[in-house]
């Protein structure tokens, strides 16, 4: 059998599984290669501990090559070019053919895309969380308002949990009475994708927590120096404090290269994650996936961006990407079945699951919050964080348990 070149485009949770995975997969003479920028992983879902201060910026990032298979090789370098037609990828440091390519890139966030945002503080970068939790520890009294831009955007439950988790922050300080937190955002209800019901028991969590939250809000400006909020159809807001989930866009690299729609992501097969190009495969945040139901009477819904489905799609790309050189046939589809633990501070979270893609709409429903859920949140960010080898004994013990945490079918 002739050896055959994987590339694997982005170092993230979908990057990092399907590189694995791959590796465990395929024989030795095969190559898997992944393209990263960065050295160093930082896990995104604990972000949101970084801004309280649960956890220190180091505790959440690790070595890239150490959560990696030995085997997969590392180009450490910006991808600057993908030409599908000649099957290569330009790099910083390297240009590399490849048989068959899992671009897995994520959202770039963009600011600057609204007049006046490029200043507010934000828990979606590691640089960001870090910033945020010396001003959340300085302030001292008024109106904070955490404010997604646009959509879509990354994690549908963050900006929820931000809210509750800096609500919480004041509550240890007891300065609850001093300080108020409002949630904007352009969707009617929290979290529009999992339906109404899941919708109303978010906005209950956040008015427990006293928080304000503000549908069909869409952001047009910001006045920093004012400190003034300007929403679509003149309605205005003053802050003290502005914590924002920027828009979000595919990387121009994608976009150059042909692979995206008119909305700016990348559309693909709902079950293989096949886009429209030979041997080329889009999965997690870069992906655009239709889902039942509409967000508006002329918007669909579309999948949410989330690590979780994510992890998922690696799976099966590397399963089908394995199946085919080893002359199976590719069995394996993504089926859309996802979950999120929802923090809520005091150790405490709800949990989130369903199936996306049922008929005629999403059923996703919300477990009631409790602390189990939230150590399984820990547990869940203390087992990516290990290195490989740790990782393949912890699921060894959960499956020699039942083969599942906190009911959530773990796959070796």
């Amino acid at each position: 059998m002739q050896a055959k070149t994987i590339v694997v485009l982005g170092g993230g949770v979908g990057g990092m599984v399907a590189a694995n995975e791959l590796r465990r997969r395929l024989p030795p003479e095969h190559r898997v290669v992944l393209v990263e920028r960065n050295a160093q992983h930082a896990f995104a879902p604990s972000f949101l501990w970084v801004m309280t201060g649960d956890r220190q910026p180091e505790q959440i990032r690790r070595p890239l090559a150490g959560l990696l298979r030995r085997g997969v090789e590392v180009v450490q370098g910006e991808v600057t070019g993908i030409d599908t037609a000649q099957r290569r990828v330009r790099t910083s440091g390297a240009e590399i053919g490849y048989d068959q390519l899992v671009v897995t890139l994520g959202a770039e966030l963009a600011p600057d895309a609204i007049p006046g945002l490029a200043g507010a503080h934000t828990f979606y970068t590691y640089e960001g969380a870090a910033r945020l939790r010396d001003e959340l520890r300085a302030f001292t009294g008024g109106r904070i308002a955490v404010v997604v831009a646009a959509m879509p955007y990354k994690c549908p439950g963050a900006p929820h949990e931000g809210a509750m988790l800096i609500a919480d922050c004041f509550r240890r300080r007891g300065l609850s009475n001093q300080v108020e937190v409002h949630l904007f955002t352009p969707e009617a209800q929290p979290m529009p994708v999992a339906g109404p019901q899941l919708g109303e028991a978010v906005r209950g969590m956040l008015k427990s927590k006293g928080i304000e939250f503000h549908g069909l809000h869409k952001l047009s400006s910001v006045d920093a120096e004012a400190r003034r909020l300007r929403f679509d159809g003149g309605n205005e807001f003053d802050y003290d404090l502005l914590v924002a989930i920027p828009p979000h866009r595919a990387p121009r690299v994608v976009v150059e290269a042909g692979l995206t729609n008119q909305a700016g992501w990348v559309p693909v097969d709902p079950h293989t994650l096949a886009t429209k190009e030979a041997g080329v495969y889009a999965i997690g945040d870069i992906a655009a996936i239709p889902i039942p139901g509409r967000w508006k009477p002329d918007v669909p819904l579309m999948l949410p961006k989330a690590g979780v489905f994510a992890h998922a799609q690696a799976e099966v790309v590397a399963g089908r990407i394995a199946d085919e050189m080893t002359g199976r046939a590719a069995e394996a589809k993504f089926c859309g079945d996802g979950y999120c633990m929802l923090e809520a501070g005091e150790d405490v979270a709800g949990f989130a699951y369903g199936n996306f893609f049922a008929e005629p709409s999403p059923e996703v429903r919300l477990k009631q919050i409790g602390k189990a859920w939230h150590l399984g949140k820990v547990l869940f960010e203390q087992w990516w964080l290990a290195p490989v080898g740790l990782r393949r004994r912890v699921i060894g013990w959960v499956v020699r348990a039942g083969g599942k945490l906190y009911g959530i079918p773990v796959k070796l």
